[in-house]
């Protein structure tokens, strides 16, 4: 499951300049959008695709969608490239399974009349390779709710009422007639599904639709076998801290480890949390690396995940994803237990007070001795 690091998060319903966007977006009715998009695209020598770092199933099967639409339309030279590591177990076997085109970088340097196309990520977002290199995209494809500081790209098709990017993407290959093939298909749904667990289970009606049009495609043991990739000794180890460091402040859950050795366990715990029954808000941070990573869930019909952690973050990291689900960084906070614990103290106050909870409640998740 994937949280984005954004620099900006929305709050509660639209923002302006998400209406902006949507606009631009939707400025021409009577065309298709995925025509839209290939009407922009289509006097560039080649094609950048851009996921966001350390890509996650909705970035990976969003841009395979893309990069298959543009290949089969425009016949243009099309890479599908991201920063980082792919890391969390499930990621990991369906990019051994599926095979997607990916390339993972270490930056990125953009050609002559070479157009680029980011996927799954925010303009201006930090955790993306177009951001590092001054590099403004041409075209913008993503389900997230951020604030957007600069609108002036050619494309932008931003639908934070859709589950997923993979929904977007695959309606352009709908829209377009272009059978994603078993693999890429069993991919989009893979996407939809990780996008659409804990609190976040809303589909919109085009869920619905590209959901049923894919299910005929896909292939349901790939789907299973994705989704049993076999997991560490190590990820059972953080896990099994992770309980025990949990507290619980009435409705509200927190817990911090003080290092993790990968970035999926944040997710997890957080979304395990949110379904222990009373608790409506959980935080969940670990440093991993050289950062500390926070995952936030909520209750669906209560609290939003990413207001919530943008006061909790304010001034001190960045954050972003969805109404129910989202997910930050404080960047450079590794160093001795006693700057760790620090931090724990800080974020710890600063998550109880974004939700109105007192400290003086705490009890533990799990009881001493269990």
């Amino acid at each position: 499951m994937k949280d984005s690091f954004l620099p900006n998060v929305a709050g509660p319903g639209r923002l302006p300049a998400v209406d902006r966007l949507l606009s631009m977006s939707t400025q021409t009715q009577t065309q298709k959008r995925s025509t839209q998009l290939l009407d922009v695209l289509a006097g560039y020598d080649q094609l950048l695709i851009v996921m966001h770092d350390n890509p996650d199933p909705d970035a990976i099967a969003s841009g395979w969608a893309v990069q298959t639409l543009i290949e089969e339309k425009l016949g243009t030279p099309t890479r599908l490239i991201g920063g980082g590591a792919i890391v969390r177990a499930e990621n990991l076997h369906m990019v051994e399974l599926l095979g997607p085109p990916i390339q993972l970088v270490l930056s990125v340097e953009v050609p002559d009349n070479c157009a680029t196309v980011l996927v799954d990520c925010a303009l201006g977002a930090s955790n993306q390779l177009l951001t590092r290199s001054a590099t403004k995209p041409v075209a913008i494809i993503d389900h997230h709710m951020t604030e957007c500081q600069d609108a002036d790209v050619s494309f932008v098709d931003i639908r934070p009422d859709v589950a997923a990017s993979a929904t977007i993407a695959a309606d352009y290959l709908r829209e377009q007639q272009i059978e994603p093939g078993p693999k890429l298909a069993t991919a989009l749904v893979y996407a939809m599904r990780t996008e659409t667990r804990g609190c976040e289970t809303h589909h919109s009606p085009l869920d619905n639709a590209v959901l049923v049009w894919l299910t005929e495609r896909a292939e349901p043991a790939l789907l299973a076998e994705i989704e049993n990739a076999p997991l560490s000794r190590r990820y059972f180890a953080d896990l099994a801290a992770a309980m025990h460091e949990t507290a619980i402040y009435k409705d509200t859950a927190f817990c911090m480890l003080p290092h993790a050795a990968g970035p999926e366990i944040v997710g997890e715990v957080a979304d395990l949390l949110i379904r222990c029954r009373g608790i409506h808000r959980a935080l969940c941070a670990a440093v991993v690396d050289d950062d500390l990573l926070l995952s936030a869930r909520t209750e669906r019909g209560s609290d939003n995940a990413c207001l919530l952690l943008q006061r909790t973050l304010a001034g001190i990291g960045g954050c972003g994803g969805h109404g129910h689900r989202a997910g930050g960084k404080i960047a450079h906070v590794n160093g001795n237990r006693h700057r760790v614990e620090k931090m724990h103290q800080q974020v710890r106050q600063r998550w109880l007070d974004a939700c109105g909870a007192s400290a003086e409640t705490a009890q533990p998740l799990v009881p001493p001795g269990s």
